[in-house]
Order: structure tokens, then sequence, then C-alpha cells
């Protein structure tokens, strides 16, 4: 026979077993989602990093066909090439997509695309080489490029939004630190730098 005094512990024992219980298919449910999350999260940071992979191959084709206008300002060809010299130096795999280093690799690529901008504003300066056709392609190319990263830009700030909503929030973000799931860094509006350089063919 059962003592009447044990059932109150026998009861606390069950409460805490289906606590425990409860946690755990929490804490599966979470799982899953998160790395649902997270791959979201890498497969739209490898379309970031192609759109940028593209511009960058666009940019010798560029300089060459600049170089052969006459007088055209070295400094301005050289400002191109270091930024994306540096660009390039910076990679990021998805594991490491820190907010102090999306910040790194922004900061990068923004001088590309500052350096771009003032390449293409100096050349209006030289018919011959705005009259070029090799020359109008890449310009248009590059106008495209820029446009496609700005989008693609959005969309992982998109993704990563939703994935640091879900990990910080309760009570998913008990679990999110044991199972590895750290906090995302965004892309930040740049002063311009980002904005497609405008083509001209006048």
């Amino acid at each position: 026979m059962t003592n009447s005094s044990s059932l109150p512990t026998l009861k606390r024992l069950l409460l805490y077993v289906a606590g425990i219980v409860l946690m755990l298919s929490q804490s599966s449910c979470g799982y899953n989602n998160m790395v649902n999350l997270d791959q979201q999260v890498q497969a739209q940071w490898a379309n970031v990093q192609n759109s940028y992979q593209r511009r960058s191959d666009l940019i010798p084709n560029l300089v060459n066909t600049v170089k052969g206008a006459a007088n055209f300002e070295q400094s301005t060809l050289t400002q191109v090439i270091e930024a994306r010299a540096k660009a390039t130096s910076v990679q990021l795999s998805a594991d490491q997509l820190t907010p102090e280093n999306i910040k790194r690799f922004q900061e990068a690529q923004s001088q590309v695309s500052a350096g771009l901008g003032r390449l293409l504003a100096v050349s209006e300066n030289y018919p011959d080489l705005k009259a070029n056709a090799n020359f109008q392609e890449l310009q248009a190319q590059i106008e495209g490029t820029e446009n496609r990263i700005n989008v693609e830009r959005q969309k992982f700030n998109d993704v990563t939004r939703e994935y640091n909503t879900y990990v910080r929030s309760f009570p998913n973000n008990l679990f999110a630190g044991i199972f590895g799931f750290q906090q995302k860094g965004y892309f930040e509006a740049d002063a311009g730098a980002q904005k497609a350089p405008t083509v001209n063919f006048e």
C-alpha cells in the first residue's frame, strides 16, 4: 500500500519529468527551425558573394579599356585597382558572419564602389573613351551588377533579420547559445557608396 505522504513527492517528480520532456520537445523543434533559418542565411550569403565576385571580375577589363585613353588620370585607376585587391582579400565563410566581420567586409567593398564611381565620373572628360563600344558595354554591365548587389544584400538582410529574431526570442534564446547559433550581422546603408554608378552615353 502506497504511503500517502509519498504522493506529493511522486506528483512533483512526475511534474518535473513532464517539464523536462516538454523542454526537450521544444528545444528539438526550435533547433530544427534554427538550422533551417541558418541554411537560408548561408544560401543568401553565397548569392551576395557571387554578385560581388561578378563585379570584381569586370574591373580588370574596365581598367585595361580605360588605360587606352590618352592621359587618363593614373591615380583614379590606381585607387580602383588597390580597392579591388583589398576587397578580394576580405573573404568570409558562412560561419563567420558576425556583425564585426560583416562591417569589415562591407567597408572593403564600399571602397570598390567609390573607386568605380570616381572612375566613371572622370571618364566623362574623355569623349573618345565614352565612344568606345567596349567601354560602354562594361559600364552597362557594372551598373547591372551594382543593382544586383543591392538586391542580394537586401535579401540577405531580410533572411538574417528573421534568423536573428528567432534565436533571440524566448525560449529559443535559452538553447541558441548551447547549439552555437549566434547573432549574425547586417549590411548597413552606405552614404551613397553602394548607389549604382550613373551611365551616361551622350
